[in-house]
């Protein structure tokens, strides 16, 4: 789907002065703190830390220029990927647990960044040409994040939001999100609370990924690619398949046709490998088949989801010792 790029869509609500009132009402989120779903309670602006192990301060893992991701994010000169520290979901094979499952320094910590470093990093990303400001993980620190972006778009920020969540997301923070993220990147992991209870440490995930889902959907619409093949809005869903779970991919897949629609873009990834805690688990603790992933691009297909991530045909092909 291509359409002519626009500009990012913060830009407007900068100028009418909205952005600094999200900013605000988002900061009212960190004192008894929900801003994602667990609302934990917690008082991060007084130096509690959430369930997310995170205060007052967002922490920055690592950020850069990132080619791995999907090809509409990438285009020449990569997307430009900030890595937050903390998560609200601890899913037990994170390939990230060394940034996500953290230590309890806070705001103390040396990866802690106020609004300015913030808005420096985002700044710096775009001066080496990235697409795009990738943010991962960022569902703990949306505050952090819109409290940042007036200063960035003071000193010229213009490049569009990507939000790269787990799906583990609050509606209501979300909806502050509105006309400020133009990019809605979440998992779809799980189908079934059994299997959310099982390998993550929010057994509602499915309902709250499923109402964010049609949230994201409903500010973006479906992913629009300008004529230089980048993305510029949208929603694009990953799903991960893993050992023993087709059953989970099915509903996932299924959901994402009937109730987001069958024009959304879809990135089935066949990358799985036990991590972190994932060894201890009987069903999880090998890697995935290609037989497992092309059954899952079949199923894909059949229920007449349309826009598949290109390299998803690609990986199906090396899965099989095919070049």
């Amino acid at each position: 789907m291509t359409k002519k790029r626009k500009n990012a869509s913060y830009l407007a609500l900068h100028r009418d002065g909205t952005l600094l009132e999200r900013a605000r009402e988002a900061r009212h989120l960190l004192q008894g703190c929900h801003v994602c779903p667990h609302a934990c309670g917690g008082n991060r602006l007084a130096g509690e830390l959430g369930k997310c192990g995170i205060g007052a301060k967002a922490r920055v893992a690592s950020f850069g220029a990132h080619f791995g991701e999907e090809s509409p994010l990438v285009g020449r000169n990569g997307s430009g990927t900030i890595f937050f520290e903390g998560c609200s979901l601890r899913c037990i094979f994170c390939q990230n647990h060394d940034i996500s499952h953290i230590d309890n320094q806070g705001d103390a910590s040396p990866q802690a960044v106020d609004d300015a470093a913030l808005a420096a990093i985002m700044l710096n990303l775009q001066a080496q040409g990235c697409h795009n400001i990738n943010l991962v993980t960022p569902t703990h620190v949306v505050p952090q994040i819109i409290a940042a972006l007036p200063l960035a778009v003071d000193q010229g920020l213009k490049l569009p939001l990507v939000y790269n969540s787990s799906g583990y997301d609050h509606s209501p923070t979300l909806r502050l999100l509105a006309g400020i993220v133009d990019i809605y990147m979440p998992d779809s992991k799980f189908w079934t609370a059994e299997a959310a209870a099982r390998y993550t440490n929010a057994e509602d995930y499915p309902a709250v990924m499923q109402t964010a889902l049609k949230e994201m959907h409903r500010q973006v619409g479906d992913l629009q690619i300008d004529e230089a093949g980048l993305a510029w809005r949208g929603l694009l869903v990953r799903h991960l398949v893993m050992p023993g779970l087709l059953a989970e991919t099915r509903g996932v897949l299924e959901f994402l046709a009937r109730e987001i629609g069958p024009e959304t873009y879809v990135n089935i990834m066949d990358q799985y490998r036990p991590c972190h805690q994932a060894y201890g688990d009987d069903t999880i603790n090998r890697p995935l088949c290609a037989e497992k992933y092309a059954q899952a691009l079949a199923m894909a297909k059949e229920l007449g989801l349309q826009r598949l991530d290109q390299r998803d045909w690609l990986r199906l092909l090396r899965h099989l010792g095919h070049d």
